[in-house]
């Protein structure tokens, strides 16, 4: 799956694909075990759809969090230089 195609869905539809991805790389980890597998590379690319979503689903959370460190730090640039004046 392409990126563009996860940038594009709610969180709602992105926690739902998640958790049929998550199904669909059990069966495909038995599938190996039994060597009933023929594309040994669906492995790979079930788990990097994983990443993908998980990415998206986490991006906006590092953003925030990135905002509020920036501000932390210019208020504490901003007493220390007070003190030192």
């Amino acid at each position: 799956m392409k990126t563009e195609d996860i940038t594009g869905k709610t969180p709602d539809e992105l926690k739902k694909m998640l958790l049929d991805l998550r199904k669909e790389q059990l069966n495909v980890r038995f599938q190996k075990m039994g060597g009933q597998l023929s594309n040994t590379s669906q492995v790979r690319k079930t788990r990097r759809t994983i990443a993908k979503i998980k990415t998206a689903l986490n991006a906006p959370v590092v953003v925030a969090s990135t905002a509020k460190k920036t501000t932390a730090k210019k208020t504490v640039s901003k007493k220390t230089a007070s003190k030192a004046a």
